[in-house]
């Protein structure tokens, strides 16, 4: 099951970074940098600070094939979307929700304690999109003022983190762990949902 998380993050991830490639009008090697950045990057450095034996995408390379098919997709489609941004951001979304459950199922199946858990679900959810946006030129997703995406993916980990211990079937856990993920990043891009902002003031006298 978290190999399919897994597969299934590198792809919609890949996606958004065919989309991100296409507003900057790359060529399609570009695309496919692009798209393997995003998708693999964040579970990238949840293996390398977890110290797996071998990297996910090393060990199973379809991993890239699947990043490239998704960048080669975007590449021939991407003029008919009405707003790629929006597409984007949206699948980004979905993105976030399938990846920060599948960092949290590979840490939860290493038995790792429960803090390292959630900040392993919050790595894999959040870098590729940052990567992405950083080699770019854009404004992070994930820094963008008071929207709620850190916080989305720390609240779905921390969800798989206390429901784990009181349900049978690991499965559940992790899919309540998507379901908030994806509904309070849903509801920051739909309804307006945010964190206070910090306003600075003038200094005391």
């Amino acid at each position: 099951m978290i190999g399919f998380l897994d597969y299934a993050s590198v792809f919609i991830f890949a996606l958004t970074g065919g989309l991100a490639a296409s507003r900057q009008q790359l060529d399609i090697v570009g695309f496919a940098f692009i798209a393997c950045l995003t998708a693999v990057g964040g579970g990238t450095l949840r293996d390398l600070l977890l110290n797996r034996e071998t990297i996910f995408w090393i060990a199973q390379p379809t991993y890239i094939g699947v990043a490239c098919t998704a960048a080669l997709v975007v590449f021939f489609t991407a003029h008919l979307f009405e707003s790629r941004l929006k597409t984007l951001i949206w699948l980004d979304s979905f993105a976030l929700a399938v990846a920060v459950s599948a960092g949290t199922g590979v840490a939860l199946a290493l038995d790792q304690p429960a803090l390292v858990v959630v900040l392993m679900g919050t790595i894999t959810g959040c870098m590729g999109g940052l990567l992405r946006d950083v080699v770019l030129d854009d404004v992070p997703v994930v820094l963008r003022q008071g929207e709620l995406y850190v916080t989305a993916a720390f609240a779905g980990a921390t969800m798989a983190v206390l429901t784990r211990p009181f349900l049978a079937e690991p499965l559940i856990a992790l899919a309540l762990c998507s379901g908030v993920t994806w509904a309070l990043r849903a509801g920051s891009l739909a309804f307006g949902w945010r964190l206070p902002v910090y306003k600075s003031r003038p200094p005391r006298q």
